[in-house]
């Protein structure tokens, strides 16, 4: 089968090499999967690069996430049949960049009717992400004024429309014109271009000076720090993750004073924590697609050849939306 490969650790575009080998079988608890569609990830990018929380042994295939239908079933797996249309997490390091990829069946979930592959591919990480950031962590609640970083990208799109179908008045921020467009086609109720104005004034005069009550901040350094000065009284903080490259230091007699809270979110430990959790953020993002309040921004449709240059534009922040991946026949 044709795959993407990494054999040593460095930037995508120069370690990424496509191959033959061999179809893996699926294991105990696991589904072999023939990819119809998988997503560009930041980490995929830093999977290349070795600097993901994991590390697959070299050589191995990128790519976290995947609509599929599967071919295989191995022992003990008894939630899918052979044919079944799935999405969710690749097992690693058997990822997505490829023809088939391996799934364990925990990890893995009925597509919705209401997506296509593309779509469904995409509604894996980002909005369950979103889910439990915005529902499980902080609570959010209809009426309240969410602050989202980073909007127009895979993450912060998917928050823009899960706290928009939350009954939230939203805040999006993002890095140029063509981005500040895309927030906007997304249903935020306010769009801030980080490079030519300020979030934090944009916020307190939204809210009349009170702040936002929840922020979702994938970006880290200087977005978290300007974001305190803009939380509401008992506001949430919620730290997805640090695109920004910079891990800040929160002042917490700052969040003492104001009482505010920082939550972390590690949305991967709940599949082993509370799988159940993840079953039913799944269940509820079923319905929120099918009742067309959430849809998977798909900026590009893009043949597997384009996998090196892709995944080196989403590691600059150079994309809006979600990149995916979904012929072998080059790009489109």
């Amino acid at each position: 089968m044709k795959a993407w490969r990494v054999r040593a650790h460095g930037e995508p575009g120069e370690v990424l090499r496509a191959e033959e080998k061999e179809c893996p079988l699926p294991g105990p608890q696991q589904i072999l999967v023939r990819v119809t569609a998988a997503p560009g990830n930041f980490p995929d990018a830093m999977l290349c690069r070795g600097e993901y929380q994991i590390k697959p042994p070299l050589p191995f295939t990128p790519g976290v996430e995947l609509c599929g239908r599967v071919t295989a079933v191995g022992e003990g797996a008894g939630r899918f049949a052979v044919g079944d249309r799935v999405l969710g997490l690749a097992e690693l390091p058997h990822g997505s960049f490829a023809e088939f990829a391996l799934m364990s069946e925990h990890r893995a979930f009925p597509a919705p009717e209401s997506l296509d592959d593309a779509e469904s591919a995409a509604l894996t990480l980002g909005y369950q992400t979103g889910w439990m950031g915005l529902h499980r962590r902080a609570g959010l609640r209809p009426g309240e004024t969410l602050l989202v970083h980073a909007a127009a990208g895979g993450v912060g799109s998917a928050a823009v429309q899960l706290g928009k179908a939350a009954g939230a008045t939203v805040v999006a921020v993002v890095g140029g014109a063509v981005k500040a467009e895309t927030a906007r086609w997304l249903g935020a109720d306010v769009v801030v271009d980080r490079s030519t104005d300020d979030f934090v004034e944009a916020v307190k005069t939204v809210t009349n000076g009170r702040g936002a009550d929840v922020i979702y901040d994938p970006v880290g350094g200087a977005a978290f720090t300007r974001s305190t000065k803009c939380i509401a009284f008992e506001g949430r903080i919620v730290i997805v993750g640090f695109a920004g490259g910079i891990i800040p230091s929160p002042r917490l007699n700052h969040a003492l004073i104001k009482n505010y809270s920082i939550l972390g979110l590690h949305w991967g430990l709940y599949h082993e924590r509370d799988p159940a959790a993840v079953r039913k953020a799944h269940e509820e993002l079923t319905v929120l697609a099918d009742r067309g309040n959430v849809r998977p921004l798909i900026s590009k449709r893009l043949g597997f050849s384009a996998v090196p240059e892709a995944i080196t534009r989403i590691a600059a922040g150079a994309t809006v939306g979600r990149v995916v991946f979904d012929s072998w026949e080059g790009a489109e």
